[in-house]
């Protein structure tokens, strides 16, 4: 008995020591508010929401020293709604992130599997969705995912170090069809420069079929019909060909103070191309600028206000205009525990994709059934 108690505690030892530049780190976020919206679809609504500024999650991370300079890394990442209790991401077990790789002190980081794109990883951080606001506060309809609402499967992903504040990087997406290399293929690039309080970034996302690759890479997602249906900024462009988007960004900071501005320029290319699904407005390309201005400032280490101004212009085949204000507070009860209140404002002008008058539609609210819609919003984080 006893040399069997000796020889297990050995093995724990020579298993601990074994192991001692591993770490596996449980972590998560809860986030859960409280929204009012005027108008959808012509009635007033009240409805509880998951993953307001943050995403509700919880994962694993883990790192494993190989020596060298070169460790192992993984990320499995579960997105859930606290209302229910269900599955996000279409119902992906891991439907935020899953990936492994490795990663040298001298060269950067080498990732395969589900995650980011360059847009996300290298400008997402100038738009206040981000930031302090909510993702209903998103670009229109995320139409130029900055706000991160469509991950990329089967990627290859490289960051490199930090090189004086300068960093880079790129992602490529097999579309794996048979006999048709270029189907589904997503790729992108992106770049980071960031020295004292002045930050930039810029990145560019080129995706085939947009439709099945980008918007419709989930278990729900479907094969042959429209996956592009969550807003009327984009929901008649489903048939295109390529979705083009470039995104240049930057922020400077004064003391608590803090301005930011970025632009985007988002394309639905060659509009009828992939046939039984939307194409209103077809043939030719739904093009899209967008500008947004914001500001933060730091009254103190636990209240922050913010306020933001953004204006979407279409042109090509269509010429759809949404302005959008955002004003928000977040309030600090601990490290881990914060409230925050934003209100947001969206008018639109012009024909959007469907081919009929624009109507607000602020981004993963019912439409508006008018030109006009106002949404306010109260809720509650805890990070572990």
């Amino acid at each position: 008995m006893k040399k069997s108690l000796l020889v297990a505690a050995t093995s724990i030892v020579f298993s601990a020591t074994a192991h001692a530049q591993s770490s596996v780190t449980l972590y998560g976020i809860i986030d859960v508010g409280l929204v009012f919206n005027n108008n959808a679809g012509g009635q007033k609504q009240y409805f509880m929401s998951s993953g307001n500024i943050q995403g509700s999650r919880w994962g694993f991370r883990g790192t494993e020293g190989l020596g060298g300079g070169l460790s192992a890394m993984f990320v499995l990442e579960n997105g859930f709604s606290v209302n229910n209790g269900r599955l996000a991401q279409g119902g992906d077990e891991f439907g935020r992130q899953a990936y492994v790789g490795l990663f040298s002190t001298s060269v950067g980081t080498l990732t395969f599997g589900r995650q980011y794109d360059s847009v996300v990883d290298f400008t997402g951080a100038y738009e206040v969705a981000m930031q302090w606001s909510p993702y209903f506060g998103a670009h229109p309809g995320d139409l130029d995912n900055m706000n991160g609402t469509n991950r990329i499967n089967n990627t290859v992903k490289f960051k490199s170090l930090n090189y004086g504040g300068f960093t880079f990087g790129g992602m490529y997406s097999l579309g794996g069809v048979a006999g048709q290399f270029n189907r589904n293929q997503i790729w992108s690039l992106g770049a980071n420069y960031t020295r004292g309080p002045l930050s930039l970034g810029a990145a560019y996302e080129n995706v085939k079929d947009p439709n099945f690759s980008s918007f419709g890479n989930n278990a729900t997602s479907s094969a042959t019909g429209s996956n592009m249906t969550a807003s009327r900024v984009y929901s008649g462009y489903a048939s295109a060909k390529t979705q083009q988007i470039i995104v240049a960004g930057g922020a400077y900071s004064f003391g608590a103070a803090t301005f930011g501005a970025v632009y985007s320029n988002t394309q639905f290319k060659d509009i009828g191309s992939l046939a039984g699904l939307p194409a209103d407005g077809a043939p030719g390309d739904a093009k899209f600028h967008n500008v947004e201005m914001n500001f933060k400032y730091q009254f103190t280490p636990s209240l922050l206000a913010g306020a933001a101004y953004n204006f979407t212009k279409g042109y090509g085949v269509n010429n759809a205009k949404y302005y959008q204000g955002i004003v928000g507070l977040d309030y600090l009860l601990s490290k881990r525990t914060d409230v925050y209140a934003d209100a947001i404002y969206q008018h639109a002008s012009g024909t959007d994709s469907t081919g009929a008058p624009a109507v607000a539609n602020i981004n993963f609210l019912s439409a508006s059934s008018t030109s006009n819609q106002v949404m306010g919003i109260v809720g509650m984080r805890h990070k572990f």
